[in-house]
């Protein structure tokens, strides 16, 4: 498995649960929201490193 997909998929699912928390606790939900978007940019950078290192 290529290294930086189980973080953006976890912070894809993250990202979802926070979106679903907004409407009944805005601000636990606004929280959850950017640590799973934390979780996708990381991921992302890892896979875009490791693709140019396989090249």
């Amino acid at each position: 498995m290529r290294e930086g997909l189980v973080p953006a998929i976890l912070g894809t699912a993250v990202t979802a649960t926070g979106a679903a928390l907004r409407t009944r606790y805005p601000m636990v939900g606004t929280a959850v929201l950017g640590f799973g978007a934390a979780h996708i940019v990381l991921g992302a950078i890892d896979l875009v490193e490791h693709r140019r290192s396989m090249s």
